[in-house]
């Protein structure tokens, strides 16, 4: 099963204009001209521009991936006028989905491909795809153009006094009417980017030097571009028009993709993706670099790299992802610095610098780890045994080569529950939060750990194959533990941790907790061709219940505040054109414990300790600002109301914080005028290698108790138990046999 591969993102290749040698030109060109002050009516755009052609081997292969997804894909697919339709406001949103480059004339003159592109990709044609590609070319030229210009030349003028706003998410809004229209768009976005480095200090000289340097590295990465990158977009979103789990890969993007993740991500331990102009950090790779320095975040918008503890910052908005990765990649051992703007932030105004020392991401980093928690509850004290399951992983070429010792995610949770067992814990909670999936086997067998025997998962197959289910479970009667467990699941666990806390669930067996899961019920299967490979979707699992957890994910029993709740972008369901939900036979299975009928009780429980909780009431209050934060459609541009809103945000998080110290009984922290101050200070402390060496007060020991959600998942269970120390015959399997 394919759960952790990358989602194609077109915005990728939002940069990868189409350009030959006389772009080249172009570049130099501006160069040359770069005092003139005149560089729309210097340059002739008509002059230097010269569109891309495609080969014979790029119709050919379109005529090959047609039917690879026709004979092979899950879904039943017609390559039809609706396909065509579907294809076209997809690609045409892959280049511009900001509505920053094309004017609504050229939609309306492109449009005549809306209807027709069926028929040329049938055709063995991928004209069309070049000719919409080739005039975004030329526009993103021209807007380039337009930047270098106001910002080597206008910035003096700009007056931040005045009330002006941009447009932060551009997705709904409709395209420009005319070239003035566009410019005055570019004008305040020109502007949005020199007020957000004024507020971070810099002066006119520095700011005019650091974004001439960023649209000029733009134009640069232009004329890198060639034919290969056309037509890898376009296929692409050809192939995710039926799926968003379905692409294709040229043979070079096929090599890259062959090669996995871990090793493009290597220096930081970190999965990246483009979003407009940024390179975006959109996963943490559990035991990297950067996961264990706990300062970048998913989210996070890298802004300029910088090598070394004091290497000069160099501007990556605008770059190749892959030429940003190059940059992080590096040896063991040495430091890459990150400006990056956090996830909850929406300027450059925002950015904060994060420093990472380079490491390899190693299989054990990525494997299962246990720790015990202590807490006292209800008057008696409890040991939660906590496994923390990251992925799940199997060493295929160790096991195949009959390497004994062979890594294995279920081999090694049953050590450590053998290890727990022996500390003689309560209770186990499987924290599988962030946890992307893997091995669907190892899935299989992990609930196996949990149960007598039993289905845990169902597949159905389509296309060949249409319509035939198998179910896959667990054959081995011995259960490595049987005491009170508990899962606990957030909006990124996906797929295969989703077959592990959806059969958990059905069988009654523990506990669900936390957030509702991604959805991701779909399994992929790479495909070689002639030229390239496709990756598409050849089957869907279900629940043993029958319930797929396409689009819905697994619902916990009791859900804990979750801070993706704040993001609306994340999950199946959020995913244009992704496989409905739906349902397919039950298989029979047993409850082991009457947990359904003990939910409410939990719950009421639950939410008694919640609603005072102090670590709960600021997670919630943290969920909410980041949910407003987001929801703001307008981004100001009067420098004054742009500092107090900053100041007001700060304010407010320094609150929130305070109010959890105080109900927690620690000692307040002390408000600071000036936070650069403060920044500055602490930079100079690190470069000087110094350390605060104060002691702290006793009280702040209590500060670091641990995560809140998993103490508040050993609280649930510590209830189960008493609920179920007064009602012995709930927990009987015998009496809970069911078919469903």
């Amino acid at each position: 099963m394919n759960n952790k591969s990358p989602k194609f993102d077109p915005n990728r290749f939002m940069r990868k204009a189409t350009i030959t040698a006389c772009s080249i030109l172009l570049t130099s060109t501006l160069i040359a001209q770069e005092d003139t002050g005149q560089l729309n009516t210097v340059l002739d755009i008509d002059a230097l521009y010269t569109p891309l052609e495609s080969k014979p081997i790029h119709g050919d292969t379109a005529v090959e991936l047609l039917n690879e997804l026709k004979t092979k894909h899950y879904s039943s697919i017609n390559i039809d006028d609706n396909f065509s339709s579907t294809v076209f406001d997809n690609y045409i949103d892959a280049l511009d989905g900001s509505k920053l480059y094309f004017l609504k004339e050229d939609i309306d003159q492109l449009s005549v491909h809306r209807y027709t592109l069926d028929n040329s990709l049938e055709d063995g044609s991928v004209e069309p795809g070049f000719e919409i590609y080739n005039l975004y070319y030329k526009r993103i030229l021209e807007r380039m153009i337009y930047a270098v210009n106001r910002v080597e030349n206008h910035i003096a003028e700009m007056d931040f006094t005045i009330d002006e706003s941009i447009t932060i998410n551009r997705e709904d809004e409709p395209y420009a009417a005319s070239l003035a229209e566009l410019d005055e768009l570019w004008r305040l976005r020109i502007k949005n980017s020199v007020l957000s480095l004024r507020l971070t200090g810099d002066n006119e000289e520095e700011i005019k030097e650091k974004l001439s340097k960023r649209y000029r590295n733009q134009l640069s990465q232009i004329s890198k571009t060639n034919d290969k990158d056309i037509f890898q977009t376009y296929m692409a979103t050809v192939a995710t028009a039926v799926d968003p789990h379905t692409s294709y890969f040229s043979p070079r993007d096929s090599e890259n993709f062959n090669m996995g993740l871990s090793l493009s991500l290597q220096g930081i331990g970190a999965q990246l993706t483009t979003e407009e102009e940024y390179t975006k950090v959109a996963q943490l790779i559990k035991g990297g670099p950067a996961e264990r320095g706990n300062e970048l975040k998913a989210g996070d918008r890298i802004v300029s790299i910088g090598q070394g503890v004091d290497g000069e910052l160099q501007d990556v908005v605008g770059m190749r992802l892959d030429d940003v990765v190059a940059q992080i990649r590096g040896e063991k051992g040495t430091v890459v610095r990150l400006n990056v703007i956090p996830v909850d932030a929406v300027g450059e105004s925002n950015a904060t610098i994060v420093s990472i020392t380079r490491d390899t991401v190693k299989l054990e980093d990525q494997s299962a780890k246990k720790e015990v928690i202590e807490l006292s509850y209800n008057g008696d004290m409890y040991k939660i045994g906590i496994i923390d399951l990251p992925t799940f992983y199997f060493d295929f070429e160790a096991a195949s080569r009959g390497e004994a010792d062979y890594k294995s995610s279920t081999r090694d949770v049953h050590a450590l529950l053998d290890e727990l067992k022996e500390e003689d814990v309560d209770a186990v909670v499987v924290d599988l939060r962030n946890n992307g999936g893997g091995s669907l086997s190892e899935a299989n067998q992990l609930v196996g750990l949990f149960i007598e025997t039993g289905a845990t998962v169902q597949i159905r197959y389509s296309g060949l194959r249409n319509g035939f289910t198998r179910s896959f479970g667990d054959n081995d009667p011995d259960v490595a533990y049987a005491g009170p467990l508990a899962v606990l699941v957030n909006r990124t666990s996906a797929s295969a941790s989703e077959i592990f806390a959806g059969a958990i669930q059905d069988y009654q067996r523990g506990i669900v907790l936390g957030g509702q899961t991604f959805g991701k019920g779909t399994v992929q299967e790479i495909i070689p061709m002639d030229y390239g490979q496709v990756k598409l979707t050849r089957s869907k699992f279900y629940r043993i219940s029958g319930a797929s957890t396409q689009h819905r994910g697994v619902i916990p029993d009791i859900s804990f505040p979750d801070f993706y709740d704040a993001y609306e972008d994340i999950g199946e369901s959020s995913l244009d054109g992704a496989l409905p939900w739906d349902t397919v036979r039950p298989v029979e299975y047993r409850a082991y414990h009457a947990i359904q009928a003990l939910v409410p009780e939990l719950q009421r429980r639950y939410d008694e300790r919640a609603e005072a909780s102090p670590d709960f009431i600021y997670l919630r209050d943290q969920i909410e600002r980041t949910r407003v934060m987001r929801q703001r459609e307008q981004l100001s541009l009067n420098e004054q109301q742009v500092k107090e809103e900053r100041e007001q945000t700060r304010r407010a998080e320094f609150d929130a914080e305070n109010m959890r110290r105080l109900l927690k009984g620690l000692t307040l922290n002390e408000w600071v005028e000036d936070l650069n101050a403060i920044e500055e200070e602490d930079e100079e402390l690190v470069a000087n290698n110094d350390t605060d060496t104060t002691d702290e007060p006793e009280e702040e020991a209590v500060e670091d108790e641990g995560d809140p959600l998993l103490l508040e998942s050993g609280r649930i269970l510590a209830d189960f138990i008493a609920l179920n120390s007064n009602n012995v015959s709930s927990v009987s399997p015998e009496n809970t046999r069911q078919n469903r």
